[in-house]
């Protein structure tokens, strides 16, 4: 098996968790946060998809999905253009309001298309390549898409824990 088939797979299982997370959410859900400072199930999968659309991008010199299929608009959200919500105060992330569920699903599967593109191209030596050099060391484009894993796992497995917070108290 092909390092690139391992990451093809490791993005696939980000995308099948981001569904299993918003399937059947309404906005109440979406948004609802369980203590003030808390994040929201729409704020964890929209910052996710951020990160993966802003890092994929800048690896391999391309516009981010959020600006060239203009969802930034389609969210119109109160935020700087370029937010991935890294940094996010609770107001800023209050700000993270959505119609629908299907309007992250249909941003997160844009991105994801975009990252199975530039995986299939991918040779091994590839990976080696620097693509952040104001790291000690530098960050390679395997190290960098090994922590956008890392980091699109963590928030979607957070998304799904107040999913079922959420479900639980509705119950």
């Amino acid at each position: 098996m092909h390092a690139k088939d391992i990451l093809i797979d490791g993005f696939g299982r980000i995308q099948e968790e981001v569904r299993a997370a918003l399937e059947g959410l309404g906005p109440d859900a979406l948004h609802h946060r369980p203590a003030p400072d808390a994040n929201s199930v729409a704020w964890l999968v929209w910052h996710l998809t951020r990160v993966q659309d802003d890092h994929i991008a800048d690896a391999f010199d391309l516009d981010q999905v959020w600006l060239s299929q203009d969802w930034v608009k389609r969210f119109g959200l109160d935020l700087p253009r370029h937010d991935t919500g890294y940094g996010h105060s609770p107001a800023k992330v209050a700000k993270v309001r959505v119609e629908s569920a299907d309007q992250l699903t249909g941003y997160y599967d844009a991105v994801h298309e975009q990252t199975l593109g530039v995986l299939r191209s991918l040779a091994a030596k590839d990976l080696e390549r620097v693509v952040d050099e104001r790291w000690d060391p530098p960050v390679t484009l395997g190290v960098r898409l090994v922590s956008v894993l890392s980091d699109d796992l963590q928030h979607v497995g957070q998304a799904a824990y107040l999913r079922g917070l959420v479900q639980s108290a509705a119950a």
